[in-house]
């Protein structure tokens, strides 16, 4: 047994019961591979969690993974970290082949959300080669679809009180006192992702790089496009809809 493993005695039986009635309300769910496309600020972050719980799937979203593969020192995470320190970007090759590794694990055995990629039309190629070598495809892809305009609404409203995390919003959820933490009387800032030329930037190249991969995926007929602009509850009864058709 590995170092790092917990021998079973020393795990708590209400933690054993749960994770059992987990993997068996989990056995009946059909498994399910799918990407989630949308710009900064649509919503894919609030639904993912709900997502992979409702279909015990595991998400890989690729920042993460190239992050845990370079810890881990992984033949892949080697090579990742050679592009990286010489300011390269990582091969779309090597992204692939460390999704490829990722979904071997033991959570990813019903399927997986993938997040963050492919953001262009050879990355999604290259993603359907690899899963066709191993016999899978992808199920679903679901487009937050959303105007620019009320992202830039709803993004550069934002802000954030930094040492306690409070979050609010100039139209949505107000401060007491403008641009002013209600608890302490600090004054809130602005994310520097969140300021409109940021923004207009990072959807720039948003509708530039993915509008492709939305088509190339709409021309294989597994497109679902999604209202992102109604409110979270609304967007998830859209998801549960789309996935269990």
């Amino acid at each position: 047994m590995a170092d790092s493993a917990v021998a079973l005695e020393d795990v708590a039986s209400v933690d054993i019961m749960t994770e059992l009635l987990r993997r068996f309300k989990c056995s009946s769910k059909p498994d399910k591979r799918l990407i989630l496309i949308g710009p900064p600020g649509s919503g894919k972050g609030t639904q993912s969690p709900m997502i992979k719980d409702d279909y015990c799937l595991c998400h890989l979203a690729t920042g993460d993974m190239l992050r845990a593969a370079v810890a881990a020192k992984t033949p892949l995470g080697i090579k990742a970290k050679e592009a990286m320190d010489k300011g390269e970007l990582v091969s779309d090759d090597l992204v692939v082949g460390i999704i490829d590794e990722a979904m071997k694990k033991t959570s990813c055995q019903k399927g997986f959300i993938l997040d963050g990629f492919p953001r262009t039309v050879v990355q999604a190629q290259k993603l359907d080669e690899m899963l066709e070598k191993q016999g899978t495809k992808i199920d679903k892809v679901l487009n937050f679809a959303i105007d620019d305009s009320i992202l830039e609404e709803r993004i550069t409203g934002r802000w954030i009180h930094p040492s306690s995390g409070r979050t609010y919003h100039t139209k949505f959820a107000p401060p007491k006192v403008p641009g002013l933490d209600d608890v302490t009387g600090e004054p809130l800032i602005q994310r520097r992702d969140d300021t409109p030329a940021v923004l207009k930037s990072r959807l720039e190249a948003f509708h530039r790089q993915t509008e492709p991969v939305i088509h190339y995926y709409g021309s294989k007929g597994i497109l679902a496009n999604l209202p992102a602009e109604k409110p979270p509850k609304e967007v998830t009864s859209e998801v549960q809809k789309v996935l269990s058709s």
